[in-house]
């Protein structure tokens, strides 16, 4: 049957097939479905995780800090983000919030020289507390909600205080699980290292 023949000679082969699944590709999947699964479960299952505990801003500094290519640090959290908000659903404050992601893969690029447990608790603490900030000031700034003025300011980041401690609870735990879990799989699998920036 030519057409079979066809479609054969232009199937890939496994070989291919082989160098496309690598552990690098397989790692970066599994932090995007991760990502993405865990936004799902909290948006549609309400009550199973905290609103906001999110690994989103963890694997920005996860990436920032261990992905060698530096377009794919930023490409596996915005990329969840993505995924998952056409799913969810658009809002206007997207851009900013997916400047704040960014952010925190700028700070992972500063943990490249230093990845003990103090510098990514801090870079944790300092991403999540830079997005409580940016965020209400957003919302303060580009809605009707407050008053546009001191007052309505402070109202604005009195009112999104219960939201900061699983923002910054989210970030330290999946901080914690990706470092961790990296460095426990490199033992295991070598072949991880390569992926990885020098020191």
């Amino acid at each position: 049957m030519p057409g079979f023949a066809t479609l054969n000679r232009n199937a890939p082969s496994p070989a291919a097939v082989a160098r496309l699944i690598t552990p690098r590709a397989l790692t970066l999947s599994v932090l995007i479905a991760l990502a993405v699964a865990t936004r799902l479960v909290i948006h549609f299952i309400p009550g199973v995780i905290p609103y906001n505990f999110t690994p989103v801003e963890a694997l920005g500094l996860f990436g920032g800090a261990w992905f060698a290519d530096r377009r794919s640090a930023f490409m596996v959290p915005l990329a969840a983000m993505a995924v998952s908000d056409l799913i969810i659903g658009l809002y206007p404050l997207l851009p900013l919030i997916y400047a704040c992601i960014a952010g925190s893969v700028l700070l992972g690029f500063r943990l490249r020289q230093r990845r003990g447990v103090l510098a990514i608790a801090t870079a944790a603490v300092v991403s999540s507390t830079g997005f409580f900030v940016i965020t209400n000031f957003g919302v303060w700034a580009s809605t009707g909600m407050y008053p546009h003025n001191p007052a309505g300011l402070l109202a604005c980041y009195v009112a999104g205080l219960p939201f900061y401690p699983a923002t910054l609870a989210g970030t330290l735990l999946w901080s914690a699980i990706l470092f961790g879990g990296y460095a426990l799989l490199t033992r295991r699998w070598p072949t991880l290292v390569a992926a990885a920036p020098a020191r």
